[in-house]
């Protein structure tokens, strides 16, 4: 992926990680498309940052992501990269169906359907376009688990498995697969997330993933540091010995 002279569209981009690359990608000369469910949101980030534009979109919902595409494409018809960026992490007590259930569903569907779905909204548009991209969101946690978001594993090992897969299926294309794979960041992805001091801070994570793509414009995975630890803990044969870390509140191994 080119760091600059694209047109992106980025759901799942009005708080945490999705706005800061959205951000980023602008600042380096990129026309961007922000997405999210909240319009109050969009309205405040198209108002603080002219030149980003907005499209509401509710990417748990077929229907949003049909109208949304359609509203993208019809307004940005030289869009050539899609960030799924859109995603939830709750905690789940496997014990007993009814504490989790529930919450797996909703997981399963925001951070496997929704990207899916986004994918078979906007391939063939990209498959028309000279040079396309497709950046998948996975995890650290992909690789290795934290035991009490089982459902958010889970979906972000399946984004791998995918990303992996229609690389080798797209190959044959003008789309490029790119997965990027976040450590714990400071975010409010779950609650208390962004006071984590154990979490990456969000404007190191986006600078080093800004650089990455910069300097690395054929990578295939995105990976910052700090989340090799757990990436490449089965490879190097110490994975048991990098979940007890994680799941000791050290997700960097040190």
């Amino acid at each position: 992926m080119n760091i600059s002279g694209n047109t992106i569209f980025v759901p799942g981009s009005t708080s945490g990680i999705g706005l800061a690359l959205a951000l980023a990608l602008h600042a380096k000369g990129n026309t961007v498309i922000v997405g999210g469910r909240r319009a109050e949101l969009l309205e405040q980030i198209a108002a603080e940052h002219p030149g980003i534009d907005t499209v509401q979109i509710d990417t748990a919902d077929p229907a949003s992501i049909e109208a949304a595409a359609k509203q993208v494409l019809d307004r940005h018809p030289d869009l050539n990269v899609l960030i799924a960026m859109a995603g939830v992490m709750r905690v789940e007590d496997w014990h007993a169906p009814a504490s989790f259930l529930a919450s797996a569903e909703s997981t399963v569907t925001t951070n496997v359907l929704g990207p899916i779905r986004l994918l078979a909204a906007f391939i063939e548009h990209l498959q028309a376009q000279p040079d396309a991209t497709v950046m998948t969101v996975s995890s650290g946690l992909a690789f290795a688990p934290l035991k009490v978001t089982p459902s958010y594993n889970a979906s972000k090992a399946a984004i791998h498995m995918l990303s992996e897969t229609l690389r080798l299926q797209l190959a044959d294309t003008s789309v490029k697969i790119v997965e990027l794979e976040p450590p714990a960041v400071r975010t409010a992805l779950m609650p208390g997330h962004e006071d984590n001091e154990a979490a990456m801070p969000l404007d190191e994570f986006i600078a080093e993933v800004m650089d990455l793509i910069e300097t690395r414009p054929d990578a295939r995975e995105i990976q910052v540091e700090r989340v090799k630890f757990l990436r490449y803990g089965e490879a190097r044969g110490d994975y048991e010995q990098v979940v007890a870390a994680l799941n000791a509140g050290d997700p960097h191994g040190k």
